[in-house]
């Protein structure tokens, strides 16, 4: 089961989303997110970022739709994992 939390887009509406990972590039910190139920057969998948700042009282996240920031992700990703094993 995965964690959730509701985003609130420009207009103030609410999305429930259930984060199935978090990573960090630059000081940045990115989730996977989907909008999907577990038992669905595809997902809805999104990157966020954390705009946050520590004076923040809530986070304050942006979907990615640069090509260029996605690719930064993509390609961090997977140096990530190998970092760590």
């Amino acid at each position: 089961m995965f964690e959730k939390i509701k985003l609130t887009d420009d207009e103030g509406n609410e999305l429930e989303v259930s984060v199935i990972e978090q990573t960090k590039i630059n000081n940045t910190s990115y989730l996977l997110v989907t909008d999907s139920e577990d038992d669905e057969e595809e997902i809805n998948a999104f990157i966020v970022k954390d705009l946050s700042s520590p004076e923040d009282e809530d986070a304050i996240y942006e979907f990615v739709e640069d090509d260029d920031e996605l690719s930064l992700i993509h390609i961090s990703e997977p140096t990530r994992l190998l970092s760590i094993s």
